[in-house]
């Protein structure tokens, strides 16, 4: 079982709230959107690989069925 998804779904406004200061306090305020930025352009690297890998199985799958028998 994953626990961790568990641990961060009983989070209320409270345990967020310090979360969120303590970033504040720890890459200050100007290095938050760049913080962002970064993560924002990892998941989206991630989609576009996740998307190659599913066209190139159903390419694969469609030239399969194309062979003759």
């Amino acid at each position: 079982m994953n626990f961790t998804l568990l641990f961060i779904g009983n989070l209320g406004g409270g345990e967020w709230l310090i979360i969120l200061l303590a970033l504040v306090f720890l890459f200050g305020g100007k290095k938050i959107p760049e913080l962002m930025r970064g993560i924002g352009q990892g998941v989206r690297e991630f989609n576009d690989a996740k998307k190659n890998v599913k066209d190139q199985i159903e390419e694969g799958m469609k030239n399969k069925d194309q062979e003759p028998k």
